[in-house]
């Protein structure tokens, strides 16, 4: 049965999450969320239970509920990033095809404005 983690340099192990693994994770949290099934900061500790026992049994990999939190997180990380362009002026969303969208001008200025930004870090640094 493959594990779904591959070994590191030292020796910590990193599970690689695929669309099937994502997929079956989405599907229980909007379960769940649809149930209110939520905590203030969160969900509810049982939520990545169940979360975990569904990728395992969906996926056949082992997974912990600490990798499902771990994705959480990351996928909170990536809802902000969208929401933060979403409120600027020339992004927006296709419906049809669950994207964002972006005028050329609005994202040429963008990609430049944040590798310029990620420069000045790195000349920090």
């Amino acid at each position: 049965m493959d594990s779904g983690l591959d070994s590191m340099k030292k020796g910590r192990s990193y599970l690689k999450w695929t669309y099937e693994m994502d997929k079956a994770m989405l599907d229980v949290f909007v379960e769940y969320y649809n149930k209110g099934d939520r905590a203030q900061d969160g969900w509810k500790p049982h939520v990545y239970i169940v979360v975990a026992k569904k990728v395992r049994d969906k996926c056949h990999l082992e997974i912990r509920e600490d990798n499902i939190i771990s994705r959480s997180k990351t996928f909170d990380k990536h809802y902000a990033i969208i929401n933060m362009m979403l409120s600027q002026s020339g992004f927006g969303w296709d419906d049809e095809k669950n994207m964002v969208t972006v005028e050329d001008d609005v994202w040429n200025t963008y990609v430049k404005e944040t590798y310029l930004c990620h420069q000045s870090i790195i000349n920090l640094a």
